[in-house]
């Protein structure tokens, strides 16, 4: 959670089994399950690893948790990365298992122990397995050996931001930058990263710019990033989002709002 002029803003750092479901990798070891599959699937804990993860995805999107639960451990113990990153969320989200921040937060450290070759289809899961711990370590994990570390969140996630690009690590790491967490703070620099993640396409960062130059006293660029935002957000962030365009809104004059109006189609197209 991280507040900002008076916005909670809520991290959501990890992605959709949808979004990487093609995506393979390989090594590591899951105790075995005792149930088995139903035999209609055709499947059972010898089948091939990508038939596993296919099976856990297709039974995870139909609610069918346990079954999704099973096939992701076979597929992890033959070495499928992508169904340790999918378990590892099953256990950060507590779906189909019971919840355990502890148990999400070793495997993503297995995935990223591991390491990644540079260009690889692997990068998706590395990537973001990074980006986990480094949430992991900016809010602790109560009753684990996992204590709070700012350095080494803002270390991860500037690793994520500046290695590999990743939009999420970008805007973590600039909110750490505006504050001083785990380092110096540092607004220019925070400015930079909150750029490139609203090019990448992240609502939030393109919110979060926009409010960092109002503050300075570009008002109507900065509430025109604002009211852009509002239009590309997710749920999850509309409301933070909306509450720093309306605090932006009535703090500015007519001539700023309608400026910033008629810049809003301009900042959606994300210049330079």
């Amino acid at each position: 959670m991280f507040k900002y002029n008076g916005a909670i803003v809520r991290p959501d750092w990890r992605i959709s089994v949808a979004l990487f479901f093609s995506l393979l990798l390989g090594m590591g070891a899951y105790p075995s399950m005792v149930r088995a599959f139903d035999l209609k699937s055709g499947l059972s804990k010898e089948s091939g690893p990508f038939d596993l993860f296919k099976f856990g995805f297709n039974a995870q999107k139909n609610g069918k948790t346990e079954d999704a639960v099973e096939a992701y451990r076979y597929a992890a113990e033959k070495g499928h990365t992508g169904s340790r990153w999918a378990l590892a969320n099953m256990y950060a989200d507590g779906d189909g298992v019971v919840k355990n921040d502890y148990e999400a937060f070793k495997i993503y450290s297995e995935i990223a122990n591991q390491g990644v070759e540079p260009g690889s289809e692997d990068t998706v899961y590395f990537v973001n397995a990074l980006t986990s711990l480094a949430n992991y370590y900016h809010e602790g994990i109560p009753g684990s050996p996992v204590a709070v570390d700012l350095a080494q969140a803002r270390q991860l996630y500037f690793q994520a931001a500046s290695t590999f690009g990743f939009a999420e690590a970008q805007f973590e790491l600039a909110k750490m930058l505006l504050t001083g967490e785990g380092g110096k703070k540092n607004v220019q620099q925070a400015k930079k990263w909150l750029n490139l993640a609203r090019k990448n396409g992240h609502a939030g960062a393109m919110a979060l710019f926009g409010n960092v130059i109002f503050e300075e006293g570009q008002a109507a660029r900065g509430l025109a990033f604002m009211t852009a935002a509002i239009d590309k957000c997710p749920p999850k962030d509309c409301g933070w989002i909306q509450d720093l365009q309306e605090r932006a809104f009535s703090l500015s004059d007519e001539k700023e709002r309608r400026t910033a109006v008629a810049l809003v189609a301009q900042v959606q197209q994300q210049p330079e």
